[in-house]
């Protein structure tokens, strides 16, 4: 492989589907399984085309459902932890997540990514023994956090690396899940590519559910747009677009995330 000293980490939240949940659709245990599964299964079939390596944050509640599939991909890709379960957060998660993961896999977990990105502290990160955070979207969305004043790129803290996902360089626009989905895609690759070619590595992040079929779902519209098989065709095009500026790499071989692996 041709080294293009330019990084693409392609991570996925793989989780429950208790979205709908946020929005007073009631959706039961099995359900929200069986949609994730289903939505790992579909995103596996496009990922498997280009043999890359990714990285995938999972909820140790999803990976004790499917023990066999995460094994399966912890062989050639990162497993991270999603903490235990998506819809509820206890400090004791950040330990046992790992250890339940690491169980599984039979592979050390060093990375964290916080449900919904939500805040945490890094002496708690560090005392459960992760390296590296990256639940940091350092730009503002209404509702969820205002991280405007914090680092674009990789910076560590308190021990812990944080690992940011993109925004652009210039206006801090997301580059995360909802605006793959809703800005015309030329658009979006424009500034992925520019903030990748800036930074030298793009950190985005999406879940196995968006490319499953969830248009059912009394969800936002523009939760709901371009799932399914849409989603796996801009997918498609965007790994073809990327490859041609960066090498793909899971998040723990990243330069500065220190680590023995």
């Amino acid at each position: 492989m041709k080294q293009l000293n330019r990084f693409t980490l392609l991570t996925f939240d793989v989780e429950e589907f208790d979205l709908p949940l946020e929005y007073g659709c009631a959706i039961s245990v099995l359900e929200q399984m069986d949609t994730g599964y289903d939505g790992l299964k579909k995103l596996q079939q496009v990922l498997h085309i280009y043999n890359q390596a990714y990285t995938f944050f999972t909820t140790a509640n999803f990976a004790s459902q499917y023990p066999d599939e995460i094994r399966r991909l912890s062989e050639s890709n990162e497993i991270g932890s999603h903490t235990f379960f998506h819809s509820s957060f206890e400090e004791r998660h950040l330990l046992e997540s790992r250890i339940t993961l690491e169980n599984i896999t039979g592979k050390k977990v060093i990375g964290l990514r916080m449900p919904r990105l939500q805040a945490v502290s890094p002496e708690l990160v560090q005392q459960a023994g992760y390296i590296y955070n990256s639940s940091i979207n350092p730009s503002w969305l209404p509702g969820r956090y205002n991280n405007l004043s914090k680092p674009r790129t990789l910076y560590k803290q308190l021990g812990v690396v944080n690992v940011p996902v993109s925004v652009s360089s210039n206006f801090r626009i997301p580059l995360f899940w909802l605006a793959f989905k809703n800005l015309p895609y030329a658009i979006y690759k424009k500034m992925a590519i520019h903030t990748l070619k800036k930074d030298g590595y793009l950190s985005l992040y999406f879940h196995p559910w968006e490319f499953t079929e969830i248009t059912q779902y009394n969800i936002p519209f523009y939760i709901k747009r371009h799932s399914g098989t849409c989603m796996q065709e801009r997918l498609h095009q965007l790994i073809k677009d990327l490859k041609k500026d960066s090498d793909f790499i899971c998040m723990r071989d990243l330069p500065g995330v220190q680590c023995t692996h």
